[in-house]
């Protein structure tokens, strides 16, 4: 089955630090952390003359971005360390197609392009083991474990790094379109999807003792924008398809959490693939638009109930959990029986929004929010502590720790107390293959099987050194790679 939305991916930037060292520079660790990888892969090639970061899906260029100003500063501070800003990025793209990078202060992983939610979250958790591979490889070398990863949003300083999802979408409705049917979901998605947050650091508004849902809200500024690092928005409107751009959009949302628990990941773009899929083919349900979106994304992330009321422009009001259950309707009314994985999602959807509403202690075995609140609220029970307590950010920020001997979801893992997923050796497959029916199959063999021929590399096309090129931009659906990959032999350039 071919889909109208062909392909997804997830772009995770992780939390590093290093503890033996009191003022440690992220930028030298995660060079450094890069440098460890012995997954194989190309090293040092990736092709940033395709990148296309200032055009606007709402049609025109931005001459100049908040984060080139950003990013002017770095280069001029990394002009006085003693490597190149080729080494300091340390590209890497794998053989499972997928680009492991320094992205300045935290090291990124971008997967390669799925087809389904299921091999997505395999290799998500893939990209978790190859990172926290490389912190124990890194840290070997060091001789202790000083170096440690986080996957999660935020240090607790203010700052905040992304989780992104990627989805390709058509291009022939307006861009207008799929904000206004998209963001009332995108709005209470956090209620399954939010990894969960001890405390705020929204300085603009009312200060928040607690749990909330989700790490990102606080840091949400505007509905859209181009901009990534400043003015984050619900949708950001790059304009960058990494395909044909006659025919496809890449929707990407920097709003998202960083998931521990692969359910969770699974569900999260499950049912965006799914909504996606309802607006491409117009089925959506009518949209409910909301009067002050921005607001509602924090108002959400601070009611774990998701029965506080949101206004919509028409003047009545809706709550998160109803808004959820509407675009429900319409992909079971529509898309219930097409294939395993949908159905999958459909009924997982259905479920967690029903123990939401009646039962919300029974998520404590799968969505991250709902695993926190479980652990933190026996924890401060007996310690006698409460939640404003500098502890349960000490806390929050172990839960999301790659090392399998310090991180708390890692602990419940080991213990039971979190509902296994993927438990076939998928993400072990994932490390080392990319996923079959996608481009990055194409990729992938390129880096395995001719590592030393590539001069440049990147998501739409692969330059050999003896002047051979792959343009993979057309390259799409499961029967264009299959029709690449039947391709005479001396038409290849990786054979």
């Amino acid at each position: 089955m071919e889909k109208t939305i062909p392909l997804m991916g997830l772009e995770t930037e992780y939390g590093i630090v290093r503890e033996d060292v009191e003022n440690s520079d992220p930028v030298e660790e995660s060079m450094r952390l890069l440098r460890r990888c012995e997954a194989r892969s190309v090293f040092g090639c990736w092709d940033y003359s395709r990148e296309r970061t200032h055009l606007d899906q709402r049609g025109f260029t931005v001459n100049r971005l908040a984060q080139d100003e950003e990013e002017d500063e770095f280069c001029a501070e990394d002009g006085k360390r003693p490597y190149t800003y080729w080494e300091m990025k340390s590209d890497r793209v794998l053989s499972n197609g997928a680009r492991f990078y320094n992205d300045h202060t935290h090291p990124e992983y971008c997967t390669p392009e799925c087809l389904d939610v299921f091999q997505l979250a395999a290799h998500d958790l893939a990209g978790d083991r190859i990172v926290a591979e490389c912190a124990r490889l890194r840290n070997q070398d060091l001789g202790r474990k000083a170096v440690q990863i986080f996957k999660n949003n935020t240090d607790y300083s203010g700052h905040s790094y992304g989780t992104h999802d990627n989805y390709m979408i058509p291009r022939r409705l307006p861009f207008d379109q799929w904000v206004k049917e998209l963001v009332p979901f995108l709005v209470t998605r956090q209620l399954y999807a939010g990894a969960g947050k001890v405390g705020s650091e929204w300085r603009k508004g009312e200060p928040f003792s607690g749990l909330q849902l989700s790490q990102r809200a606080d840091f949400i500024e505007t509905v859209l924008s181009i901009e990534t690092m400043t003015q984050r928005p619900l949708v950001n409107t790059r304009d960058e398809p990494h395909a044909s751009p006659a025919e496809y959009r890449r929707l990407h949302l920097i709003l998202g959490d960083a998931n521990m628990s692969p359910y969770a990941t699974a569900l999260k773009v499950g049912t965006t693939q799914l909504v996606l899929t309802l607006i491409a083919e117009e089925k959506a349900p009518l949209p409910h638009v909301l009067a002050d979106p921005v607001a509602d994304v924090k108002r959400v992330s601070r009611d774990r109930t998701g029965r506080v009321l949101l206004k919509r422009e028409s003047g009545q009001t809706i709550a998160p959990v109803e808004v959820q259950e509407r675009y429900l309707l319409q992909a079971k009314r529509h898309y219930e029986g097409q294939c395993e994985e949908w159905d999958w999602v459909i009924r997982e959807w259905e479920r967690v929004l029903e123990e939401l509403k009646t039962a919300p202690e029974k998520l404590s075995d799968r969505i991250d929010w709902a695993i926190k609140e479980k652990l933190f609220l026996q924890f401060m029970e007996t310690e006698g502590v409460d939640w404003d307590d500098p502890w349960m950010q000490s806390l929050d920020l172990e839960y999301h720790n790659l090392d399998p001997e310090r991180g708390l979801y890692y602990g419940l893992e080991q213990e039971g107390a979190v509902q296994p997923f993927l438990v076939n050796g998928e993400p072990e497959e994932a490390r080392v293959r990319p996923p079959q029916g996608t481009r990055a199959m194409i990729r992938g063999q390129a880096v395995e099987r001719q590592n030393d021929e590539i001069r440049s590399i990147h998501w739409t096309g692969i330059e050999f050194k003896n002047g051979d090129c792959r343009d993979l931009t057309f390259i799409v659906t499961p029967t264009q790679v299959e029709q690449a990959l039947n391709q005479k032999k001396e038409s290849i350039a990786w054979t």
